[in-house]
Formats: structure tokens, C-alpha cells, sequence
């Protein structure tokens, strides 16, 4: 039996081929010319695509998937399949979000491991919060050769603008280093910074994304920090938390034996570097 879909495509066929009229291709294929010219189906697929253009726009993050239960809503008789495959042919898909590029700091520098005192520093952020909720973050700067917390600066939020400042404020105390070492974080990469570091004589190495150990020595410090100061305390302002972290800076530089350093401490350990020094002098 022939289906009455393939009986309209043999009469158009008809019709095209042999130049007959609509008329007798139809009675060729004993089929009504009012059946032959009324075509629910086509009708029906035509709305049905207006109706998936409709939604598409009105949401346009909308997969496949949520369209057809939105068609579902409407009481639209339609597998999502069928869905899935006007969206494609009607070029509806929806645009996968680009994942966006990443700036990176540009290196000067290929030095990684300190051979002496004030020449490689590294920084990084820790974050925490004060029992509000409220996020403060704790900007670490070490020696990594004899291992001393220079700074730990804590804030609510820190900017380039404040790495800047306590940068300065060490190069005044300790002078400059000869290469100053850090991840990606924008605080680090700003164009302002790499600017200002460069007119400083310092170099900078920024680690490699992902691969935190290249940050060993300050990655290091900062598990140090955060297990001896603070998750042993609860916060309840800035204030409160810049003294006990300064206090804790202390106790880590001259009280805490450091393992890399034959178990001296940071602080005994620089002031016998400075003895050496003068005594060869």
C-alpha cells in the first residue's frame, strides 16, 4: 500500500516530468486533488520551527533539551530529537562560551634558585576571613635563600597599587633583589608593576599556570603560615588580625628552627650570614 506522503511526491513528479496536468497525475494515482493540496504536515513543521526560532531568541543560552520541555509546556507533539535536529539545521545551536586567554607575566629572567642572600624573593597571596565572613587577604614576601619572612601585609582586598608600596618599603629596609619571583595573579603581572620593577633594576620569573611548585620555597611558607597562625585563630577585625599575624611573623623568624637551615632559625641564620661577611671583609 502506498503511503499517502509518497502518492503527493509521484503526482508532483508526474506533473514536472511528463508536463500533465495536476488533474489527471491525480487520478493516476487515484488520490483526491483536495487531499493532494492539504498538507497539515507541512503546515504543522512550519510552525513548529517558528515556535523553536521563537524560543531560541527569547532564551538564547537554551539547549536542545530545555526548548523541547518549553515546547512541552505548549502541549507541541514533537520527539526532542526532532528538536535537537531543526535547531541544527536552522543553525540555532547554542555557541560554546570560549574559555578566555589568560594574561601572563613576562618573565626577564630564567633564575630559579637563590645562590646568596637578597637574591631571589618570592610572593604570593593567602586568603582568609574574619568571623563576619568577610574575606581578608595576607600578601606573604620571603628571602629564599635564608628563608625570612620580609613582609606579610594584610588587607581586605590588595591591588597592585598595594604591592607596589610594601615592595618599596622593603627595598628601603633590604634593598633590592636581584630577582623577584611570583604566580600570574593580576596583583603581580600589572603592567604598572613589571614597569616599575624594571626601572628598580629588579628581574622578574613568573611560574609556569598550574604549576604552583615552581613557587616552592614561598608555597612553602604559606602552609607554615596557615597552619601555625591562621587556622589557630578567629579574626574579629583587620586590625586584630594585622598584630597577631605580625606577631606570628616574629615568632617564625626568630623563634621557629627552620629544617633548610640546619635548624636555626631565619633570623640566626642572617645575622651569621652578616658575620661571615664582615669577618672576610
Amino acid at each position: 500500500m502506498v503511503s499517502l506522503a509518497s502518492q503527493r511526491i509521484v503526482s508532483d513528479y508526474l506533473r514536472s516530468t511528463f508536463q500533465v496536468s495536476e488533474r489527471r497525475s491525480c487520478r493516476i494515482m487515484s488520490l483526491n486533488r483536495a487531499t493532494k493540496r492539504n498538507n497539515p504536515k507541512a503546515n504543522y513543521d512550519q510552525e513548529l520551527r517558528e515556535e523553536i526560532h521563537r524560543l531560541s531568541f527569547r532564551y538564547p543560552r537554551f539547549g536542545y533539551r530545555k526548548i523541547f520541555n518549553k515546547l512541552k509546556e505548549s502541549d507541541w507533539k514533537v520527539g526532542r530529537e526532532r528538536v535537537r535536529l531543526i535547531r541544527k539545521q536552522e543553525g540555532l545551536q547554542v555557541i560554546k562560551k570560549q574559555k578566555k586567554k589568560r594574561l601572563l607575566g613576562k618573565s626577564t629572567t630564567k633564575l630559579s634558585k637563590a645562590l646568596y642572600p637578597n637574591h631571589v624573593w618570592s610572593y604570593d597571596l593567602v586568603s582568609d576571613q574574619t568571623a563576619c565572613g568577610r574575606r581578608i587577604r595576607c600578601l606573604t614576601v620571603i628571602d629564599e635563600y635564608t628563608r625570612y619572612g620580609l613582609a606579610i601585609y594584610t588587607s581586605r582586598s590588595i591591588t597592585s597599587g598595594h604591592v607596589k608600596r610594601v615592595l618599596r618599603d622593603l627595598f628601603k629596609q633590604w634593598g633590592p633583589p636581584v630577582c623577584i619571583k611570583s604566580d600570574n595573579g593580576p596583583e603581580f603581572i600589572a603592567k604598572n608593576i613589571q614597569e616599575w620593577l624594571g626601572k628598580a633594576g629588579v628581574k622578574t620569573r613568573y611560574v609556569d599556570p598550574g604549576s604552583p611548585w615552581q613557587n616552592g620555597h614561598n608555597e612553602s611558607f604559606n602552609g607554615v603560615f596557615r597552619d601555625g597562625c591562621l587556622d589557630r585563630w578567629m579574626f574579629y577585625s583587620v586590625q586584630e588580625a594585622r598584630r597577631v599575624i605580625n606577631s606570628w611573623l616574629d615568632e617564625y623568624n626568630i623563634e621557629r628552627p627552620h629544617g633548610a637551615l640546619a635548624g636555626v632559625t631565619p633570623a640566626r641564620y642572617v645575622k651569621e650570614l652578616k658575620e661571615k661577611r664582615r669577618k672576610a671583609a
